[in-house]
């Protein structure tokens, strides 16, 4: 997947949104707030661990790096109207919070004497669009492709959390994780404001057994 791939991309139909697009930016900003983005900040993370800790952390570490891609290759074709630049504005929130989760699990894999995972030049995201959970022909589809990315990431971050032995880096791990929550029930919000009818929450936990309630299709 290229940057040259977007100049393949339609223009969005405006038509089903156009009337409600001014509504999304309040709400998001209302969202944002009550949620409290930016859980973890870039301060390093001291704590004793072992090897096995250095390889979780450098995991988490990969698909920060690729969310962060994501975000930035995905933005470029949202769209100029009021619904692209109120995803716009999301997507520049959750990934300055992302890029504070990098900051710090690469802090923490440095101060267990570990080499931190460097970002790639792109990523695959192949999977997510042929299952539908998601593509770049639009400004509701980049949110729904974000959305799926949130949700594998608070799961992942739930499943991998576990693995830990040092305490401070298993708070580290759950603040993120439940960052990545809220980063998805925000985006299911901004739906919400567009008048799709879905609960902002729609399951008591993000695993995957839930996951299909939490994503939403092409």
């Amino acid at each position: 997947m290229t940057k040259e791939n977007f100049s393949l991309i339609n223009p969005i139909s405006r038509r089903s949104f156009s009337r409600r697009g001014v509504l999304v930016g309040g709400a998001i900003a209302g969202v944002s707030g009550a949620l409290g983005f930016s859980a973890i900040t870039a301060r390093p993370v001291n704590a004793e661990g072992t090897p096995d800790d250095i390889e979780v952390l450098n995991g988490a570490l990969y698909y920060e790096h690729q969310a962060i891609w994501a975000y930035g290759f995905a933005a470029g074709a949202l769209s100029d109207t009021e619904v692209g630049q109120a995803v716009l504005a999301l997507a520049l929130r959750n990934q300055a919070d992302h890029m504070a989760h990098r900051d710090a699990l690469a802090s923490a894999v440095s101060s267990l004497g570990g080499t931190p995972v460097m970002a790639e030049e792109s990523y695959d995201l192949s999977s997510y669009l042929e299952a539908g959970e998601g593509a770049l022909d639009s400004d509701v589809n980049i949110a729904k492709l974000a959305l799926a990315l949130e949700v594998d990431a608070a799961i992942a971050y739930a499943s991998e959390v576990a693995k830990l032995t040092a305490p401070e880096l298993v708070m580290t791990g759950a603040s993120i994780g439940s960052t990545e929550s809220a980063h998805a029930t925000a985006i299911r919000a901004a739906f919400v404001s567009l008048g799709v009818d879905i609960p902002y929450v729609p399951a008591s936990f993000v695993s995957a057994d839930t996951r299909d309630a939490w994503i939403l299709k092409v």
